[in-house]
C-alpha cells in the first residue's frame, strides 16, 4: 500500500520562506505525477503547483508564480515545495498527492491516487 508522508510546514513571517518535503513509500514516484494542493477551512482544496513528470509540463497556479517552486527527486522519492515571500493569504494545509495518469497535470481531487497527511502553514506576524 502506497503512502505519502509530508514534512516541513510551521509558521513563519510574511516574507519568509518554508520548504515542504513529501516523501513516497510502497510506490516509485517516476510514473506519477505529483502535485501540491492546499485547502482553509470552509473552502475547497486548491491545486496549486504539478510536474508531470520528471521533465514534463510544470503547472502552477496564478497566487504562487514566481513564489513557489515544485521539484522532484525520483532517486529519494520525494517531492519538494519551496515557497519564498510568503503572505498571510498562502496560510492553509498543505497536501501532497499523486496522479497515476504521469501525462497530465490534473487539478481535480478525484484524479489523485496517493495524499499526504496534511501540514500547516501559518504565515503571520
Amino acid at each position: 500500500q502506497g503512502q505519502l508522508v509530508e514534512s516541513g510546514g510551521g509558521l513563519v513571517q510574511p516574507g519568509g520562506s518554508l520548504r515542504l518535503s513529501c516523501a513516497a513509500s510502497g510506490f516509485t514516484l517516476d510514473y506519477y505525477t505529483v502535485s501540491w494542493f492546499r485547502q482553509v477551512p470552509g473552502k475547497e482544496r486548491e491545486a496549486i503547483s504539478c510536474i508531470s513528470s520528471s521533465t514534463g509540463p510544470i503547472y502552477y497556479t496564478d497566487s504562487v508564480k514566481g513564489r513557489f517552486t515544485i521539484s522532484r527527486d525520483n532517486v529519494k522519492n520525494t517531492m519538494y515545495l519551496q515557497m519564498n515571500s510568503l503572505k498571510p493569504e498562502d496560510t492553509a494545509v498543505y497536501y501532497c498527492a499523486t496522479d497515476g495518469d504521469y501525462s497530465r497535470c490534473s487539478s481535480l481531487v478525484a484524479s489523485q491516487d496517493y495524499w499526504g497527511q496534511g501540514t500547516q502553514v501559518t504565515v503571520s506576524s
